[in-house]
């Protein structure tokens, strides 16, 4: 390998440090600002200059997608950096963490071989994520605004309503406001026009995802599992990806943060805790996707309603959880290079 080097990204800027393996020169400084076409024209620069085939290392923190996406394009080999696994690399603090300390950190890490590595996924991947995050944030806002009327209704000292709160006749009720104040109808009003706006952005989202889901073998298969929709499914697909990355289905269940912590000398997270070092969005799918186990035709009632008895439901159903990513692991793992056919 001709050049080795690291890239740490910020909003403002990359900062970069690199060796020249057969020089032994070193260099680092920092493109500014962090957009795609000026670092095209650095990494063309930097390739022309040297002539010699180049190998970057970036952390898998915000910002990494495009630029992997331009140093693949340039034909430098990239590798991304697992975050967590790279700070603890780091080991003990002693000076002041600087931009040039992480780059120079990725450089070295991948220089000796040590870099931990996370797997990169195809656009196809990427694009579905993209779409899965916009779903659950419109999803998110979406509760919040149901819920905000349910606490103006009480506030009020108005009857709790039964159902489903947008169904004609409950709607009718909101529209109406009786006995809410002047300011109390504004609100729900506002609410009511929010929530079907928020509905006007999800109703074609689920289908697209819910199509997409459908067509693609991997998603397929993960639908076989009680509880998993295709939203679950889709969610599954895009982060566990090429499940043989994974030795073993535990290590499929940390990558999703629902592992439980253990007590360690040199940690600062107490014992029997999650991790929630994974995908919030993952985690959301599953424990809702977990929810079903609480109904009497689950294949998973009995075990929930043990775990339930004990701990509670909503730990019962995070046990549940991880159960299905167990599953999803061999279901995938199984399909082989068939789990990522691009659709």
């Amino acid at each position: 390998m001709g050049i080795l080097g690291g890239l740490d990204i910020h909003r403002r800027q990359i900062t970069f440090d690199y060796l020249d393996e057969r020089s032994g020169e070193t260099r680092h400084g920092r493109i500014a600002p962090a957009d795609r076409m000026l670092l095209r024209g650095w990494l063309q620069k930097l390739l022309a200059d040297a002539g010699k085939p180049a190998a970057f290392a970036v952390e898998g923190c915000t910002g990494w997608r495009f630029v992997v996406e331009e140093l693949q394009r340039a034909g430098v080999e990239a590798h991304l950096a697992e975050p967590a696994d790279t700070s603890a690399a780091r080991g003990p603090k002693r000076r002041a963490k600087t931009d040039r300390a992480d780059a120079r950190l990725l450089r070295e890490l991948l220089a000796d071989g040590r870099l931990p590595e996370s797997w990169i996924p195809p656009a196809q991947v990427l694009e579905m994520r993209a779409r899965l995050q916009l779903f659950r944030d419109l999803r998110e806002q979406h509760t919040a605004w149901v819920q905000r009327v349910h606490a103006i209704l009480l506030h009020h000292g108005v009857p709790a309503v039964t159902g489903g709160l947008l169904g004609a006749d409950n709607r009718r009720r909101l529209e109406v406001g009786e006995g809410l104040s002047p300011a109390g109808r504004e609100a729900v009003a506002a609410a009511l026009r929010i929530l079907d706006a928020l509905d006007a952005e999800l109703d074609p989202l689920r289908k697209q995802i819910t199509a997409f889901a459908a067509r693609q073998p991997g998603c397929r298969a993960l639908q076989a599992d009680y509880g998993i929709g295709p939203i679950t499914a889709t969610a599954l697909w895009t982060e566990l990806g090429d499940s043989r990355r994974f030795s073993a289905s535990r290590k499929a269940v940390r990558h999703t943060g629902l592992d439980i912590t253990v007590h360690s000398s040199d940690g600062k997270r107490s014992a029997a805790h999650l991790s929630r070092q994974g995908s919030p969005l993952l985690r959301w799918a599953l424990f809702e996707a977990a929810q079903c186990a609480a109904r009497p035709g689950s294949p998973d009632h009995a075990y929930y309603r043990r775990v339930a008895e004990r701990v509670g439901g909503n730990r019962a159903a995070l046990s549940v959880a991880r159960k299905m990513v167990r599953r999803a692991h061999h279901t995938l793992r199984a399909l082989g290079d068939q789990a990522l056919a691009p659709v």
